[in-house]
């Protein structure tokens, strides 16, 4: 399901990534400067890689060979990020909507969304009024309604205390379960692995 040759170059850094995996949920590990974020940058076709080719699910986002680099919003991405990065000046439900991708297939629909990651009773809140959390899990549901074909989580836990991240990590393992999608997630923690994802691919 993933199929990752690519050579990535940023300022002085520079690696070779090769992922080749069946699996539809991907952790990616890894010390700091290893190149996770790199590579979901990649994926999502934020950071172009000097050479090689991205496949994932069967679809070619990257090839240079074949002169192949899909624009990031034709890749379809869900992209969650360590920080929510909701918009301060819009609620709730204007976050979420915001993300809608026109003329998709809906495949993911407002009110399953909010009832998935159980952020009804939020949807009038201005975002800062949430808690961590409860911000993350908006994100979430702004990647879910802009109908990706592929999901990326890089650490979007790390910024949490303990409770909140028990708190969410059962929304993801939901996300996981019914969305139905590729995912790769980016985390340090061993147990958030453990409990999300079906293989471990560690840069070092």
């Amino acid at each position: 399901m993933f199929r990752i040759d690519a050579l990535l170059e940023r300022g002085d850094f520079r690696r070779r990534v090769r992922i080749e995996e069946d699996a539809r949920v991907i952790a990616l590990t890894g010390p700091s400067g290893a190149g996770k974020t790199s590579v979901l940058n990649a994926i999502a076709g934020l950071q172009r890689p000097r050479e090689g080719r991205i496949e994932i699910a069967g679809t070619t986002l990257f090839d240079r060979e074949a002169g192949i680099d899909l624009p990031p919003h034709r890749r379809r991405v869900g992209y969650v990020f360590q920080d929510a990065r909701l918009f301060p000046h819009l609620d709730v439900r204007a976050n979420l909507l915001y993300g809608r991708r026109r003329g998709a297939p809906a495949r993911f629909a407002f009110e399953p969304v909010v009832d998935l990651l159980g952020i009804g009773h939020l949807l009038g809140r201005r975002t800062a009024n949430l808690s961590g959390g409860e911000a993350q899990r908006v994100a979430i549901g702004r990647a879910l309604l802009s109908q990706p074909a592929l999901l990326l989580f890089d650490e979007p836990l790390s910024a949490l205390d303990q409770a909140r991240r028990e708190d969410l990590i059962p929304y993801l393992q939901r996300v996981r379960d019914e969305a139905g999608l590729p995912m790769l997630y980016v985390s340090h923690t061993a147990d958030d692995v453990r409990r999300i994802a079906d293989v471990v691919h560690r840069l070092d």
